[in-house]
């Protein structure tokens, strides 16, 4: 198992080192998909739970998209389709998914 502790056969305790599985652009792999301030429900993918835009180290986008969501996100407040504040969030939810 990775980060178990291992015995060699010099009788000290090693313990194996966690190797991250390297993230994947979703817009780069997909190369249709589009970003878009008017489609909220992919958005919400980037946003945290406090309202804050998510970084890239934990969406996995590259740098160049990275950029075109954060502007897209920003956009989308604006035009109140995302939330600014999770007080919002907790009382209303996210934009898109009421009737």
């Amino acid at each position: 198992m990775v980060g178990q502790r291992t015995r060699p056969e010099g009788g000290k305790w090693e313990k194996t080192r966690y190797i991250p599985k390297r993230k994947v652009c979703f817009f780069c792999a997909d190369k249709s998909a589009v970003i878009d301030y008017k489609d909220a429900s992919k958005l919400r993918n980037y946003i945290s739970s406090r309202g804050k835009i998510a970084p890239r180290r934990k969406t996995g986008t590259c740098a160049r998209h990275q950029r075109a969501v954060a502007t897209a996100i920003k956009r989308a407040r604006q035009l109140a389709l995302l939330p600014y504040v999770p007080a919002h969030i907790r009382t209303v939810g996210v934009a898109g998914t009421s009737d």
